[in-house]
């Protein structure tokens, strides 16, 4: 019967000695820098031996932890070939995705296509939803969500940058009638419940007095709501500037003041901590980030057209 050490202290071990650091090791693992250290040590007490050498500026491996290193690494790159391997062996997998009604009207289905292209036996299944995460009630494997930081308590992967901008149709600018955010308080603001950036936090930051605040506003339950108002010129809406880029290039709708007192947040890919190797959730997220610099690069460009 073999005696094996813990597993995942080995695989914490075999990244930090492979960096010599705890905080690289960290960072690939989707792990705590302490999580690393407290792995480390489980596996030294296991095996009655330091592994690290350990000092206030310097982390160093031991001989028995070069020794255990030289070992461990090929064992575990043959797992992994083997294991990936064997999936793509396998029947196909469903992939079952939640993310916001409107992203993924305007975003991720008109490009889901090329990920089914590059993963063709992958069945995927999407859902829309702005509640909080929750892997156990709600049945899904990947949940992407936008904000500021990345979620506790699971794997939480940045993938692209939205910048939230006024956004109306172009009527609205005859006669030079929204020239300066000041002359926001002769049009109606257009306000939904899930909106990631309010008017209120918008005007504060433009400087625009509260006796110059809009008087007329509309209210919506959706984003996707809000901004089919907007696209009828009934008023000027909060929302991300790659949900709407084809739009203002085609001239449909219109960014008033450009880039100027634009909110930033970030779009992540959330999956559970004991899904993080699974090889069609890490395949989905390696397709998310290259289309998230795409779009970037897209919004780049618009900016520059425009002489944002």
């Amino acid at each position: 019967m073999r005696k094996l050490p813990p597993l995942n202290a080995v695989r914490a071990f075999e990244a930090a000695a492979r960096h010599v650091s705890f905080t690289k090791a960290a960072k690939e693992l989707f792990v705590t820098h302490g999580a690393v250290s407290k792995q480390v040590a489980v596996l030294e007490a296991w095996l009655s031996t330091p592994l690290f050498n350990r000092s206030q500026s310097q982390l160093s491996l031991t001989d028995a932890g070069r020794t255990f290193l030289t070992a461990v690494t090929p064992a575990l790159d043959r797992i992994a070939v083997t294991a990936m391997q064997l999936v793509e062996q396998a029947e196909p997998t469903a992939l079952r995705i939640n993310a916001p009604p409107t992203f993924t009207m305007r975003w991720l289905i008109p490009r889901i296509s090329a990920f089914q292209k590059r993963r063709g036996g992958v069945e995927v299944k999407l859902t829309t939803s702005t509640a909080p995460v929750n892997f156990e009630e709600r049945g899904y494997d990947v949940a992407i969500r936008g904000a500021h930081e990345p979620l506790p308590g699971m794997v939480s992967v940045p993938f692209m940058t939205e910048t939230i901008v006024p956004i109306c149709h172009p009527d609205l600018l005859e006669g030079g009638r929204l020239q300066d955010p000041e002359d926001l308080a002769e049009h109606t603001l257009i306000n939904y419940d899930t909106e990631p950036l309010t008017w209120t936090e918008w005007l504060a930051m433009a400087e625009v007095s509260p006796d110059a605040a809009p008087s007329k506003s509309l209210h919506f339950e959706q984003m996707y709501f809000a901004l089919q108002a907007a696209a009828e010129g009934l008023g000027v809406v909060l929302v991300p500037l790659f949900l709407v880029a084809d739009d203002v290039i085609a001239g449909r709708l219109c960014a008033p003041f450009g880039l100027r007192v634009a909110r930033q947040r970030r779009y992540f890919a959330n999956s559970p901590l004991g899904a993080a190797q699974n090889p069609v959730i890490e395949s989905f997220s390696d397709w998310l980030l290259k289309e998230g610099q795409d779009t970037e690069r897209s919004i780049a460009q618009l900016a520059d057209t425009m002489k944002w």
